[in-house]
Order: C-alpha cells, then sequence, then structure tokens
C-alpha cells in the first residue's frame, strides 16, 4: 500500500479526490493518470494500487448518509458538508489525523465487516502505543475510551451499550463501492473539542468526544500520524 502524506487540505476537495479515485480503479489499474488527476497536493498516480492518504482538515461538519438535521444542534459559521459515507455527523478539524485506505478489498480477500474491525483495531493499536487502552461498543463503530482512567487494561463489558464513563476519541466512517473502499477513520490528537458540543456525535445526543491531550497524552501529531499509519498498513494488508 502506498502512504500519501496529504497535510492540511480542505475536506471537499478530498472527498471529490476519494470519489474520483475509486470510481477511476477498475478501468484504470496499472495505467498511469494522464487527466482528471485529484488536486490534492501529492497526487496518487495509479488507480489500480492501493492507496493510504493520511491529512487534516481545517474545521468542518460532515453528515452520512442516513444523517439526520436535528444532530446539527447548532454549527455557527462551520461548514456542513453532506458526504456519501456511512453514519451520522461528525466533526473534523486541525489537531485530528484522518486516514483514508483505499482500498480493493476483493483483491484483499476480506470483507466489510472485517475491514471494519482492522481498521478499529489499527486504531486500537495506535492508542497503545501511546500508553491508552481504546474500546470497542457493540453497535457504534468507532474507538472509546475509559476518561477516568485511560491507562486501564480492564476490558469493557460486551454486554454494556451505554457510553457512560467513556468518551469518543476515534470516529469511523466507510463506503464501499464495487469492492473499494474510501473515507476511513478520525484519530483525536490535540484539537478543538468545543465543535463536538454543537452535535450529536455520531447521532448519539451527549455522546462525550476527547483526544489525546485530554486523557493526558502530549503527543506530537506527526509521531501519532505516522505511527496509525504504519498499524493500517499491517492490519489492512491481504
Amino acid at each position: 500500500m502506498e502512504v500519501r502524506q496529504l497535510g492540511l487540505v480542505e475536506y471537499l476537495p478530498t472527498f471529490e479526490a476519494m470519489k474520483t479515485f475509486t470510481a477511476h480503479r477498475s478501468a484504470s489499474k496499472d495505467s498511469k493518470t494522464t487527466q482528471n488527476t485529484p488536486q490534492i497536493g501529492l497526487q496518487p498516480n495509479r488507480y489500480g494500487r492501493d492507496q493510504l492518504w493520511i491529512c487534516e482538515h481545517p474545521a468542518v461538519y460532515t453528515q452520512g448518509l442516513a444523517g439526520k438535521v436535528e444532530h446539527v444542534l447548532n454549527p455557527g459559521s462551520i461548514p456542513v458538508v453532506q458526504t456519501d459515507r456511512g453514519g451520522q455527523v461528525t466533526f473534523h478539524g486541525p489537531g485530528q489525523v484522518v486516514a483514508y485506505p483505499l482500498i480493493d478489498l476483493k483483491a484483499a480477500g476480506y470483507y466489510v465487516k472485517e475491514y471494519v474491525y482492522r481498521v478499529e483495531e489499527a486504531v486500537i493499536r495506535t492508542l497503545a502505543h501511546f500508553g491508552v487502552t481504546g474500546h470497542r461498543v457493540s453497535g457504534a463503530p468507532g474507538i472509546y475510551v475509559r476518561l477516568d482512567d485511560p491507562f486501564s487494561h480492564v476490558a469493557r463489558d460486551k454486554s454494556d451499550t451505554s457510553f457512560v464513563g467513556f468518551g469518543k476519541i476515534a470516529a469511523l466512517g466507510i463506503k464501499v463501492s464495487r469492492h473499494c473502499t474510501y473515507h476511513g477513520a478520525a484519530l483525536n490528537v490535540a484539537m478543538d473539542l468545543e465543535p463536538f458540543s454543537r452535535i450529536n456525535p455520531c447521532g448519539y445526543a451527549g455522546l462525550q468526544t476527547t483526544d489525546l491531550r485530554a486523557v493526558g497524552v502530549n503527543a506530537n501529531f506527526a509521531d501519532v500520524a505516522n505511527v496509525l499509519a504504519q498499524k493500517l498498513v499491517a492490519y489492512l494488508a491481504p
């Protein structure tokens, strides 16, 4: 998988670039791009090869296909962009590592459910690298941490579907088109968390969000981005 570090890029052009990349994959495998190349800095030069885009976005709310307008409480001056991914509304902003795996699942040899598990596992392993224990919540994609003790290794009760005592540190939203994935995961490192209070994050009223800085980890953004990229490359391998 080819990893591309895109830096700080606007959300909408990146979203359009992902769609363009994915739409051309089947027809253009192993052929060099000659036109309609997505303009997002470091550009993909082959549609046929799996890629991982790592980036950061200016402040923006993104709404999933089934997103309900009532979950956007008070966006203020922050734009709201309708997307074609699954899930409800979430927030992207500086200080959040966003990862977009562009994977051909058919070639990789696993299905969507396994893909989601692998992406979440990569995030969990990234958090573990910085001493934080990440948890899954059944039926609520993403990764959560214990707010009172983020470094505890005590397993979450799998039968507990509530968010009491937990904060969401990473969101997940995907789209699969002709076996090819786009959109991805967002891991909160050190960001302004206030905009999350203006929405029901991922459609859950009162869900608290957090980041590594808030739980006591002063990690360098670039270090977190690099570790997440390494974990995704490893866990998404065929």
